[in-house]
This record gives C-alpha cells, structure tokens and sequence, in this order.
C-alpha cells in the first residue's frame, strides 16, 4: 500500500457540516485563488478534471477522486479545465484538536477509551463512487432547507460521509488491526472489575498477545493493560461522584485489589486523591 496523506481529527468534538453545492466549471474556467478560508474544503469529482494546488503541492482530480484542502493554507488553480468539469464541494469545520501526517507516521492524535481518532484521506480515488455520489446528492438537498430537521438531516449526513471515507481508505491488514483492538477493549470494558492478563485477553481473542498489544496501541496508543487502567480509574471517578461509598469500596468495585495502591495510581493520574477529588464535586 503507497503511503496515504491523512487528517487526523480527535472526536468529540465531532467535525460538523457548514455548507455544499455542486459546482460547474466550462473549458477555459478555473478554480478560485484563496487563502487562509477558515473551514476545510472537500472536494469531489464528476466530470473532467480539477488541476488545484494547496501550498507546494498539485493534484488533477479525476471523476471518482476525493481532496480535503485544509483551513489555513493557500488554494489556487493550477491551470484551467481543458472540458466540462463538474464537482461537489464541502464546507466543514473541526472544533476539536487535529492534524495532517501520513500512514507511515500517524502522529500524536490517537483515540482512547473513551474518544475516537477520525482519520480521512486527503486524496484519493473511492471504491464507491457511485454511493458517494448519491452521499452528496442528499447533503446537496438537505443543506437547502431551512427546518430543524434539515439541519439534524444535513449533519447526519454529513457524518456517515466521514463514517465511509474513515473507514474506506484502511488496508486490509488496518482493518483488521481496528477489529481487533476494539474487540479487546470491548472484553476489557465488560470485564474490568476482574483481575485480567494478556493470557487471558489472548485466550478470550485466540490471538497472540503480541499482535492484539501492537493493533492496540496502533489504534488506541497505549498496550492493552494501560487501557484497562485507564478505564478502571475512569469508571471509580464516576462512582466516587456519584455514591457515597468508602473509598476502599471505589477500589473494590473498579478491579482493584488494594486501596493505597488504587489511591497512588488515582492521584498520579488526577493529581488528586480519591477523597480530595470527591469533595471538589460535592462540597
């Protein structure tokens, strides 16, 4: 597989739909120059072909091709269409932290237990392009209301848009990868109240340790039993805001089996004791 250019956005908050349209452009009509516009720039191919750039770097698109511009950079025209070409075009926003790397190095934005690393290819031409047609089509009408529910209509669209290019652009051997590591974290979750080890984790997946440790750390960035830490000490932040129980009890009830070793691992995490960060929501 050849190295794939990736936006990473880290959700929530979830990026969210601004606008869209469907743009045709005659031979001899161009792209416009821009810079710095403030929203992401998607863009989709019909007809013809698209030459634009973005900084030091130059694409024709071709029907079927996708390209996400970034909000901060130069977009021009590198030169004008040769014929007809027709493309969908979307505008959207990302709230929450991101970042452009490569899938030979995907950078510092993982997900964890709790949020989930977005990643869409900058270019690249879809297995699908008739279902991403259609995609856009509904955005298109949906984005031209005016109802509440056109606008719950048009961000839901917009969303199993980004679901499909998420999940669309993955090896096989990534797939899998994903796969695996989210049905580690699913017996970790369900089973964090009791003692778990990497050879029990095997066993329940029938999978080498190693191999379900590397697909987790590539998906979530951290090793299986990091994971179910993170997740008990998570799950005893809830019960110590939500019951009044003692906090040995905390400790219990989260898979641990010794309170000042619970104790010691809340604070190095927090920075705050069980008891201190107890009182900070309820007195």
């Amino acid at each position: 597989m050849t190295n794939q250019q990736l936006l990473t956005f880290r959700s929530p908050p979830l990026p969210y739909f601004i606008e869209s349209n469907r743009v045709t452009y005659s031979a001899g009509e161009e792209h416009p120059n821009r810079s710095n516009i403030g929203v992401f720039d998607m863009l989709f191919l019909h007809e013809g072909t698209l030459h634009i750039g973005e900084e030091d770097k130059q694409w024709s698109l071709v029907p079927g091709q996708i390209l996400i511009l970034r909000p901060d950079r130069w977009h021009y025209s590198v030169k004008p269409c040769e014929q007809e070409t027709v493309f969908d075009w979307i505008h959207f926003q990302a709230p929450g932290e991101w970042e452009e790397t490569d899938s030979a190095h995907p950078g510092t934005l993982r997900g964890d237990y709790y949020t989930y690393a977005i990643r869409l290819p900058k270019h690249m031409t879809l297995s699908y392009p008739e279902e991403a047609r259609e995609m856009f089509a509904g955005l298109h009408e949906a984005a031209s209301g005016s109802s509440h529910a056109a606008f719950w209509d048009r961000q839901q669209r917009f969303l199993h848009l980004l679901q499909m290019l998420d999940e669309g652009w993955r090896s096989d051997e990534a797939k899998a990868a994903v796969s695996v590591a989210e049905r580690a974290a699913a017996y970790l979750k369900l089973h964090y109240r009791a003692p778990i080890s990497n050879g029990m984790l095997s066993e329940a997946l029938r999978l080498h340790s190693n191999y379900i440790a590397r697909c987790m750390t590539d998906v979530f960035g951290c090793t299986p039993q990091q994971y179910l830490l993170y997740y008990r000490l998570d799950q005893a932040k809830l019960l110590l805001i939500k019951t009044d129980w003692p906090i040995a009890r905390v400790a219990e009830e989260t898979g641990f089996r010794q309170t000042p070793h619970f104790s010691r691992l809340f604070a190095e995490h927090t920075g705050l004791s069980p008891l201190r960060f107890r009182k900070r929501f309820t007195g």
